[in-house]
């Protein structure tokens, strides 16, 4: 029920995730030049992405600085959601992209336009270089990070679509195909939607407290009723805090006569959370038999 996760040095992650963005936004003003030169659409999709995957990165940047800030009066669990908020920013932002890029393409069947391939394959190119180098940069840590993670598909995304790009450019110059601008937007569009709608239900499921996807609330209940002096576990509680945090608060009902051995059975209940549900954050309310709760209810308010 645990997550297994590599971890990155958090200073030279920052440097890695600086240095995709100083790429990405100088690749941006490329394309978008080379897009509006060439007469094509596919290639200022591609910009646009582009500029995306260097606002999500940054926005990325900025979320990581402030989720290891310590927790404090005001934010008493801490500030490592700061992480979920910007992921959500970023797959929210990749949703819009997709739905913009649909309508631009739908204008472009209306009314095709002549398109330089030669233009669009060289710069196309170039995009995919710089892709592939900032996939390279924040691969490691996207795989411990949700937010990390978020970045890393705009970025994916991005290099799927300059190959799409080049296919255009390339059909262009051998068959004068204009229509493929149009098609390759709406490909690159599809793929965006496709990739967000995936990612951010994860997401959303955090910010709302949903249960961790990997550990079921009947199966947990039932694991703790069987700790030796517990009658009963109710009123349960289970969310992430954090992506890798979990975090656990229920009522436990204390068997009759086992009332002074209460502190040895919650000790033992925090026990086998940490080390056997790899549930980091536990907080009991212990009542005895004779006078637990009327409402016993294993999922309830309060």
């Amino acid at each position: 029920m645990g997550h297994g996760h590599q971890h990155v040095n958090p200073e030279a992650g920052d440097m890695r995730v600086a240095l995709a963005v100083l790429v990405n936004l100088g690749l941006t003003v490329a394309q978008i030049i080379g897009g509006i030169m060439a007469g094509s659409l596919a290639l200022i999709a591609d910009a646009l992405h582009n500029f995306s995957d260097a606002i999500s990165l940054i926005i990325a940047f900025v979320a990581r600085k402030i989720a290891r800030r310590p927790a404090d009066a005001t934010m008493t669990f801490g500030y490592g959601r700061a992480e979920i908020v910007a992921a959500l920013i970023n797959y929210t932002t990749l949703i819009v992209i997709g739905l913009y890029l649909i309508y631009e393409a739908a204008m472009r069947f209306a009314d095709p336009q002549p398109v330089d391939g030669w233009l669009i394959v060289i710069i196309a190119g170039i995009a995919l270089t710089v892709d592939l180098v900032t996939a390279a940069l924040t691969f490691t840590m996207s795989k411990s990070s949700m937010n990390i993670r978020a970045a890393f598909l705009h970025n994916v995304a991005d290099a799927l679509g300059s190959v799409a790009v080049i296919v255009a450019g390339v059909a262009i110059l051998l068959y004068d195909w204009r229509l493929i601008d149009p098609i390759v937007t709406l490909l690159i569009a599809g793929y965006i939607l496709w990739q967000s709608f995936r990612e951010i239900g994860g997401v959303i499921r955090i910010l709302m407290l949903g249960s961790p996807p990997d550990m079921d609330v009947v199966t947990v209940a039932a694991i703790l009723r069987n700790v030796d002096g517990v009658a009963d576990v109710h009123h349960l509680h289970l969310w992430q805090m954090q992506e890798h945090t979990a975090a656990l608060d229920a009522h436990v009902v204390i068997d009759v006569g086992r009332w002074s051995d209460a502190d040895a059975i919650k000790a033992r209940i925090k026990e086998l959370c940490t080390k056997t549900l790899a549930i980091s954050h536990t907080t009991l309310e212990l009542e005895c038999a004779e006078h637990a709760c009327t409402d016993r209810e294993m999922i309830a308010q309060g």
